[in-house]
This record gives structure tokens, sequence and C-alpha cells, in this order.
């Protein structure tokens, strides 16, 4: 083991935790659960706000327009990608996963930064910036010591998803608190790298369940493996989103976006989603990954003065980072504590519930007069979907992993 191997290891404890809470004994379990209750919480004090019913308290002098678009990107949305870092990068790089007080201190880090941001002029509005900023950061320097020791190379693609997470979630405070009246920036640029992320892992994770599925049955109309026409769609990908961060209303980014449109279209039909139409469990992983070229469309038409840009970034928030995100927590914490990987009634029914508010809630700002409704029946979806979630998976997340 080379010296800085040595480093990394004495910095990042590791190992599955044999005592203590089942629920810190692997990343996936607290995580998911957090990211699943707060999903719910925050979106409800998000809708009782918007009915003045929540009172000044609500993200306090942050503002709670600004906490509301924080707390998705940067609350939730953060949460479902360190359980499922901290689960995936162990299996990628074959090293012990970070258990036991390493992973209560951060989820603490997390929880704080929830507190925070909500109360924020208890701390005083900068200090709770700062303290709620401290979690991309330390998720970051675990898994990029996980990925540099094991020496997988391939994998700092992720990281640097998680490293533009990381600078976004910062800008965005800085804007909010610097009183930039325009924090788009910021926002496209959490939104495109959770994106990345989506067709950087859905082109590991789909194309292999896809096969191993239809393997099991004897079947061998299986997907078009990883070629290099998915490294073209992925960079065409990437180029399309950084014009759209830079310029979401220029006829420039029109282009790259119709055509990355295409390629993730046409990848998405290379993985032959219609042989798994059976089992929900994989389904909804071609269905998410669908709003991918739909979100690349939206923003050609945003960019072409067609469709308003929080129509732009619900497709995508919802409907390609959300829906993909619920479809890796449920598959992670059945396989991860011994359930059969199918998906139940009331599984099915989450997933057609976050669809369906995927689909409702870019309408409000294409009918502005019917916006009140639609925020309310979007969020009355979004938090049925995860109160499925937590219903159904809560006692996995938190009880030992069953015997085979």
């Amino acid at each position: 083991m080379s010296e800085i191997e040595q480093k990394v290891s004495r910095a990042v404890p590791r190992g599955i935790a044999s005592t203590g809470p089942v629920i810190f004994s692997y990343g996936f379990r607290p995580f998911f659960l957090g990211a699943g209750l707060w999903a719910i919480a925050a979106m409800a004090l998000w809708m009782l706000t918007l009915m003045g019913m929540a009172g000044p308290t609500v993200g306090g002098s942050y503002g709670a327009v600004y906490w509301h678009a924080h707390e998705m990107l940067f609350g939730f949305s953060s949460a479902v990608f360190a359980g499922f870092l901290l689960t995936a990068v162990p299996n990628w790089t074959g090293r012990l996963p970070v258990s036991g007080w390493p992973l209560v201190l951060l989820f603490s880090l997390w929880c704080v930064g929830r507190v925070a941001l909500l109360f924020p002029d208890v701390a005083g509005l900068v200090p709770s910036a700062v303290l709620e900023s401290l979690f991309l950061p330390a998720l970051l320097f675990i898994c990029a010591s996980e990925v540099i020791a094991g020496r997988k190379w391939k994998d700092l693609k992720v990281i640097a998803g998680l490293l533009a997470l990381s600078i976004a979630n910062i800008a965005f405070h800085v804007s909010v608190i610097g009183g930039v009246s325009d924090n788009s920036v910021a926002v496209r640029l959490a939104v495109s790298a959770y994106v990345a992320l989506v067709t950087v892992v859905g082109g590991r994770i789909l194309p292999s369940f896809t096969r191993n599925w239809l393997n099991r049955f004897g079947r061998v109309d299986f997907p078009v493996p990883y070629n290099r026409f998915d490294t073209t769609a992925i960079l065409c990908g990437v180029v399309a989103l950084a014009f759209w961060v830079v310029h979401p209303d220029s006829s420039v980014t029109i282009l790259p976006a119709a055509t990355a449109a295409l390629l993730h279209a046409v990848r998405l039909v290379r993985w032959r989603g219609w042989t798994v139409r059976k089992e929900k469990l994989l389904l909804v992983l071609h269905v998410a990954y669908g709003f991918v070229p739909l979100g690349f469309v939206s923003i050609a038409l945003g960019a072409a003065g067609i469709l308003n840009e929080y129509s732009v970034l619900h497709v995508l928030a919802i409907g390609a980072i959300a829906c993909m995100m619920l479809a890796v927590m449920t598959r992670a914490s059945r396989g991860h504590t011994g359930r059969a990987l199918t998906a139940s009634r009331l599984t099915s029914a989450s997933y057609a519930l976050l669809i369906m508010a995927a689909l409702v809630r870019p309408v409000a700002e294409v009918l502005p007069i019917f916006a009140i409704p639609i925020y309310a029946i979007a969020g009355l979806l979004w938090m049925a979907s995860f109160g499925l979630f937590c219903f159904e998976y809560a006692p996995m997340l938190v009880l030992a992993r069953r015997r085979s």
C-alpha cells in the first residue's frame, strides 16, 4: 500500500458496523430514509407557505422561495445521492463501506444543515449557510478518497459531478445572501450536474439490470451494451447542459439541446425497456430516463422562447432526477436488505404518483391562471409518492437484513 493510500485509509474509517443501530450499518439506510421523510416535510412546509399558513419561520431571512428551491436540489437530492454513493462506491472499488460512527457523523451533518437553513436567523444567515455547505464537501472528500485509494480512475467522472454540486450549492448561498436577484445559474448548474450523473450512471445500470433480468428467463433480446455511441450521447448532453447553464434563452442552445434529445432518445430505445414492462422495478428506470430526452426538448423549447424556464427546470428536476432517484432508492433498498427485486403494488403506486407529479408541475407556467391548483396537485402527488416509500421501506431500512 502506498503512502497516499495509507493516509486515505486513516482519514476515512471504514467497515460494516456490527454493533449499534442497524440503520447506521450502511450508507443507503439513513440517507434514503432521511431523504424520503424530508421530501414529505419540506414539500408540506412549502405548500403551507403558499397558502399563507406556515408563518414567517420557513427559511427566515433566507426567503421561503429560495429555501424551497435549495431544499429540493441540495437537501432532499443530496441525501439520495449520498445514500447511492456510499453504497455504490464500495462496490466499484472493492473496499469496505463507511459505517458506524463515521456514518452517524456524516448523516448528522446533513440533518444539521436542514435545521440551520430552516431557521437561519437563530445562528445568523452566514453561519447557517456555512454550516449547511459543509455536507457536500465532506461527502466529496470521503468518496474521492475511496475512489483514489481503490484506483478506480474511471469513476472520477461521478466525483466530478459531486464537485459541481458542491460548487453550485455554495454559489446558491452566495447569490441569496449577497442579494443577487437572479440565482438561476446556480440552480441550472445543480440540475445539470444531476442530469449528467443520470446519463452516466444510467448508462451503467439500465442495460446491465435489463440484461440480467432477461437472462433469467432465457431470453436473448438484450439491450445494446455500452459503446462509443453512449460516450457521444453523454458528451453531447454535457455540452447542451453547459449551453443551457450559460445561455438558457439564446438560440445557440437550441441545436445542441435538440441533438442531445435525439441521441438520448435513441440511447433509451437501444436499451429495449419494453422487454421488461412486466417488472415495474426495472421499467421505472427506463421511464425515468425517458425524461432526459424530454428535458433536452424542453431546454430547446425554452431557448426558443416557447417554454418558461420554471417548466424546463421541473421537467428535469422531478422527471429525470427525482423519478430516477426514487427508482434507485427502491431497488437498492430491496436488494441490500435481502428482499426480492420486484416492485410491490405500493412501490408501483409510488412510481405512478411521482411520474404524474413530473407531468403536472411544468403545466403551471403554461397555464398560469391555474397555477395555484396545479402547485397543490403536484405537491400532493409528490408527498403521496414519498409517503408510500416511507411507509413501505422505513421498516426495511431500520431493521436487520433478511437472511436468505
